[in-house]
C-alpha cells in the first residue's frame, strides 16, 4: 500500500511538473525533488527525470517542427554543440559522489527557484541580434546542454531568454527553437544515463547499448542481428516475477 501510494504522489507531482513545464518551463524544480524524496539516489533520480521530460519535450518540438516554426536547418549546429555538452554534463554528474551529490542538489534547487521568482520574464527581454548562429551554438548550445545533463531544471527557459536577448528571436519562434534544443539535451543526457537507469532497475550492467533497434529496416543490420541472435537475451524488468532473481528469456527465432 505505501509503494501505491507513493507511486499515486509521483503521479499527480508529474503532472503537475508537466503542466508548469508547458507553461513557463521549471518542472523539474518539482520532478526531481519529488524523486529524491521517493528515495531514489541523486544520480538515478536525475536519470529518471531525463526519462520522463523526454516525452514531453519531444512531443512539444514535433508540433512546432509540423506547424514550421523551426528552422531545422540553420538549428543543426545548435542541436550538436547541445547534444555534445548534455552527454558531457551527464557523463560527470554519474563520476561524483552519491553524498556530495545529495548536499549540492538541494542548494541547486533552491538556488534556481529562487532565480525564476526574481528573472525577468522572456517577453521582458530585448529582442536584438547580437552574436551569430555560431556562436551561439557554441556558447549557448553547449553550455546550457552541459547544465541540463547535469542538473536541467529550468533548461528550456534558459534557451528561450538566449535566443530572444542574443538572436533576436521572437517569443513564438524562440519557444519553438528552445523545445528543440530541450530535446536534444533531455535525450542525450537520458543516453548517458541508460547504463545507471539498467544497473538500478535490473542490478546488472547494460549488455547491449549500442544493438541496433532500427534494424527491420536496414538490411546490413538485419543480417547482423540475425547471425548473433542466440546471444541476444532480454531482461525482465520485475525481478521478482518468473522464476529467479533477474530471470532472463533467450529469444531463439525472430520473424521477418
Amino acid at each position: 500500500m505505501e509503494t501505491l501510494d507513493t507511486a499515486l504522489i509521483l503521479f499527480v507531482l508529474a503532472l503537475l511538473a508537466g503542466l508548469v513545464d508547458s507553461i513557463a518551463g521549471g518542472g523539474g524544480l518539482i520532478s526531481v525533488p519529488a524523486l529524491l524524496w521517493a528515495g531514489l539516489p541523486p544520480v538515478t533520480a536525475l536519470a529518471t527525470n531525463k526519462a520522463q521530460a523526454v516525452f514531453g519535450s519531444f512531443t512539444a518540438t514535433a508540433n512546432f517542427i509540423h506547424k514550421g516554426t523551426v528552422d531545422l536547418r540553420r538549428a543543426a549546429f545548435s542541436v550538436i554543440c547541445t547534444f555534445l555538452g548534455a552527454a558531457a554534463g551527464a557523463f560527470l554528474v554519474q563520476h561524483l559522489e552519491s553524498d556530495l551529490l545529495a548536499r549540492i542538489i538541494p542548494l541547486l534547487l533552491v538556488a534556481f527557484a529562487l532565480y525564476f521568482m526574481f528573472s525577468p520574464r522572456v517577453s521582458d527581454l530585448d529582442s536584438h541580434h547580437r552574436i551569430g548562429e555560431g556562436a551561439f551554438a557554441l556558447s549557448v548550445g553547449t553550455g546550457v546542454g552541459f547544465y541540463d545533463g547535469f542538473f536541467g531544471p529550468g533548461t528550456g527557459t534558459f534557451f528561450a531568454m538566449a535566443f530572444v536577448a542574443l538572436l533576436g528571436y521572437n517569443l513564438r519562434r524562440a519557444t519553438a527553437h528552445s523545445k528543440l534544443l530541450n530535446f536534444t539535451s533531455n535525450l542525450a543526457a537520458l543516453l548517458g544515463f541508460l547504463p545507471r537507469l539498467c544497473t538500478h532497475l535490473l542490478g546488472q550492467p547494460l549488455k547491449m547499448p549500442s544493438v541496433a533497434t532500427w534494424w527491420c529496416g536496414e538490411p546490413v543490420a538485419l543480417e547482423d542481428v540475425i547471425s548473433k541472435l542466440d546471444r541476444l537475451v532480454l531482461a525482465k524488468r520485475l525481478k521478482d516475477i518468473g522464476s529467479g532473481e533477474g530471470a532472463t528469456a533467450k529469444v531463439s527465432h525472430v520473424n521477418v
